[in-house]
């Protein structure tokens, strides 16, 4: 029985080139980049290099870069680290945010600052008019998701960017010396989407390299220049400061190979799985008449469908599939285990048993018209039974 995997937003299978070119970091130039002997700085030499070539796709410099253990650390240094250097002061995000945005904020509201969450459109899309109300005087950073990682709506960053703009003019004039900064989360989006940091108009942006088909543990926080951090671990003062530890040089190496061609194959890639999003979504309407997407199907990453099946329970529907090899998700994979209705579910306006319903499929690179036909009809023969 072939496996069919349908959950690449939760974790994509490392590209083969990724990995050949992490290889040689771990036994032959194993050596610590701060170490001061001639093998050591050459291997310092390959992570500098390694962040150009990041900086590059984001059309930043590499002093912009910093290498962190995935997107979780990196939403985490965005957030605390802005917040930490204003002390009592105000956060704006929307109610769609991953966990490890959500969370932080609401660990720094217990300790004197404080965040509002916007609520979404119905079809999972946030008004920036919306965000723009929710600015006081007060707020000092602003963090929207580029695409969401349950059900793949893409924000408007762009118009998003450019009304805060004209907040922080009107700051200046009123002599307001307070910064505002826009933090995105990315690491759904590097796949299929721009990722230009001034083009978006983004002073902060976290990437991800478990969902680019690079190494797990693995991600970047972008900063502009003008944005201050305080650091949340600290030690020997790698990472120009801001992230302490012997760097994982394999890691930033697999993670650079593997934005790079992310970036290089988006268009090609992104046409392909339109394709197949649309065809996929006919067979999952025919064959489960009672489906309902969830999201804007237009402003939405062409790899995710998300559907309520009404009366269906997720978790039975999840183990059948998986008996009959087609693995999909019920939401996000780090709340998966949590038994917990999805914020995002509920944010969309879906009550428990709606959200208690739903599946996420996420097709990748590996994803064919066979898988998804495939799955369709197992998963029809399962909602019959």
């Amino acid at each position: 029985m072939k496996t069919v995997y349908l959950d690449y937003a939760a974790a994509t299978p490392i590209d083969p080139g990724v990995q050949a070119a992490m290889r040689p970091y771990h036994a032959v130039k194993f050596y610590n980049p701060s170490a001061i002997y001639l093998a050591a700085k050459h291997v310092s030499d390959d992570l500098q290099t390694a962040r150009a070539l990041v900086a590059a796709v984001l059309g930043a410099r590499p002093a912009n870069i910093t290498f962190t253990a995935g997107g979780t650390e990196a939403n985490n240094l965005a957030l605390k680290g802005v917040l930490y250097e204003h002390p009592a002061t105000h956060a704006v995000t929307t109610a769609l945010e991953h966990d490890s945005v959500r969370a932080p904020l609401a660990f720094m509201a217990g300790h004197g600052w404080s965040y509002t969450e916007v609520a979404p459109r119905p079809d999972g899309i946030i008004d920036p008019a919306k965000i723009t109300e929710a600015v006081t005087e007060r707020t000092v950073l602003v963090s929207v998701m580029y695409a969401n990682n349950e059900i793949g709506t893409i924000q408007p960053l762009r118009q998003v960017a450019a009304q805060l703009e004209i907040i922080r003019r009107y700051r200046r004039k009123a002599g307001n010396t307070r910064p505002l900064y826009l933090h995105t989360d990315a690491c759904q989006a590097a796949n299929y989407l721009d990722l230009h940091a001034s083009r978006l108009g983004v002073d902060m942006m976290t990437l991800n390299g478990g969902k680019i088909y690079g190494p797990k543990q693995s991600g970047v926080l972008y900063t502009a220049n003008h944005v201050k951090l305080t650091p949340l671990i600290h030690g020997g003062g790698q990472e120009a400061g801001l992230r302490s530890g012997t760097e994982n040089v394999a890691g930033a190496i697999g993670f650079a190979h593997a934005l790079k061609l992310a970036q290089t194959l988006k268009s090609t890639e992104s046409k392909r799985l339109k394709t197949l999003q649309q065809q996929f979504l006919d067979l999952l309407l025919e064959q489960v008449p009672t489906a309902q997407l969830n999201g804007s199907l237009r402003h939405r990453l062409p790899n995710n469908l998300h559907i309520t099946i009404p009366g269906a329970d997720n978790e039975r529907l999840l183990f059948a599939l998986d008996g009959q090899g087609i693995q999909c998700a019920a939401g996000s994979a780090c709340s998966a285990s949590k038994a917990e209705v999805s914020h995002c579910l509920q944010a969309i306006g879906l009550t428990d048993k709606a959200a208690r319903s739903s599946l996420r499929f996420s097709m990748g690179r590996g994803t064919t018209i066979q898988d998804v036909r495939r799955a369709a009809q197992v998963l029809a023969t399962v909602v019959a039974s």
